[in-house]
């Protein structure tokens, strides 16, 4: 959970050095997007060598090397800045190498839980986890555009020192086990393994899919700044606490479920919060209140982690050692493309149907989601625990 905690920090701090410095730059809003999208391809192009490698060999080496890495990316953007000598090639390169190392180090952080905690403490693992990254969110972008404000040099030193000190932790890390899954040599039916045994276990895909189809169509955030300017008229100060709602919501829920993991019917609680996901999106979506939206956000990222909480723990505990690493990347890849093609998605429909009809749709489909699930994948609302046992 450090390793977790600090690498998020670090990385919500880059974000935020990272978006200020190339508009400072380019004053292109173009150049911001292609940002995303550099950070995002390595996942996209080696989503299926990263799970093998994940697989293959220690995972916690795999992680340390990745992270040594991403400190020597923040480290070469830290002396440029300093010496004024950023660019914005300088900046796609370093964020693309953050994102290849992001590539290989989520799979493999990812599969290590198992091999670290009990299976009968995923559960609260992974809450705690969960709650480790919405504090990373919340405080995150301030202490970066604090330390940016400051230099532009220090946040990226900060998060470079960080990173480093992740490395330096991991090899410390204590596993159950050999903390790697052993997969033997790369063939074309090895790499693809991991998404063939999530197409065969009902479980899992059911999990993984749900989450990504609700938070895909339920893509409210990617709007607020409409919403703040235009609808609910708030000001920049009311986006920035309209932005913080969902971290605050999701970070409550998690410390509970840190106290009081999920003992009993998991499925259907999960299907219950993609429901509420869906109702808390319409709602914001129809309000003129400050306050209602404040709320129906909260209620959003609470409800949303409840099913991150229960996706990570059966995709955890139902799949074998072995083959974690590859499953842990495609779905790694499941969440960033819903992140990703969310938010796409919700600029296009919004600007076919308005802000207020693109976020009301997308609750609706949120729900829609959920009905047509339970019909498809039984099991998944029919499962009690979380200690599933690997197949």
């Amino acid at each position: 959970m450090c390793v977790r905690a600090t690498t998020s920090l670090a990385m919500q701090m880059i974000g935020v050095a990272v978006g200020w410095q190339m508009y400072d730059l380019t004053h292109s809003a173009l150049a911001l997007g292609f940002v995303g999208l550099a950070q995002f391809a390595p996942q996209l192009l080696l989503v299926f060598v990263v799970g093998h490698v994940a697989d293959r060999y220690d995972r916690r080496t795999v992680a340390r090397a990745c992270q040594v890495l991403e400190a020597l990316a923040m480290i070469s953007l830290c002396v440029t800045a300093a010496s004024g000598f950023t660019n914005p090639a300088l900046l796609y390169v370093t964020v693309s190498l953050i994102g290849l190392g992001r590539a290989f180090e989520a799979p493999a952080v990812g599969a290590l839980l198992p091999n670290i905690v009990p299976a009968a403490l995923i559960p609260a693992a992974a809450a705690r986890a969960s709650a480790a990254q919405q504090t990373a969110i919340i405080t995150g972008p301030a202490v970066g555009g604090l330390l940016y404000a400051w230099h532009p040099s220090i946040p990226y030193g900060v998060a470079g020192a960080m990173f480093a000190l992740s490395a330096v932790v991991m090899s410390f890390m204590r596993t159950r086990g050999s903390g790697s899954g052993g997969a033997g040599r790369a063939t074309r039916d090895s790499i693809f393994a991991g998404l063939s045994f999530i197409r065969a276990t009902p479980l899992v895909l059911g999990a993984i899919s749900l989450d990504l189809f609700a938070v895909l169509l339920g893509g409210a955030t990617a709007l607020l700044p409409i919403f703040a300017r235009d609808i609910l008229v708030i000001g920049p100060l009311g986006l920035g606490l309209l932005r913080t709602a969902p971290a605050v919501g999701a970070l409550t829920l998690s410390l509970w479920f840190a106290r009081h993991p999920i003992r009993r019917r998991a499925g259907r609680l999960m299907f219950f919060a993609v429901g509420t996901f869906g109702l808390a999106t319409i709602v914001f979506g129809l309000s003129r209140s400050f306050a209602l939206s404040f709320v129906a956000l909260i209620v959003l990222g609470a409800s949303d982690v409840v099913s991150v909480v229960i996706r990570q723990s059966l995709v955890a505990t139902a799949t074998p050692d072995g083959m974690r690493g590859r499953v842990n990347a495609v779905n790694q890849l499941f969440i960033g493309t819903s992140n990703q093609v969310g938010e796409f998605e919700s600029g296009l429909t919004a600007a076919w149907l308005g802000p207020v009809g693109a976020v009301v749709l997308g609750g609706i489909g949120s729900i829609v989601v959920m009905a047509v699930w339970l019909r498809l994948f039984p099991a998944l609302a029919a499962t009690e625990t979380l200690d599933a046992t690997p197949t």
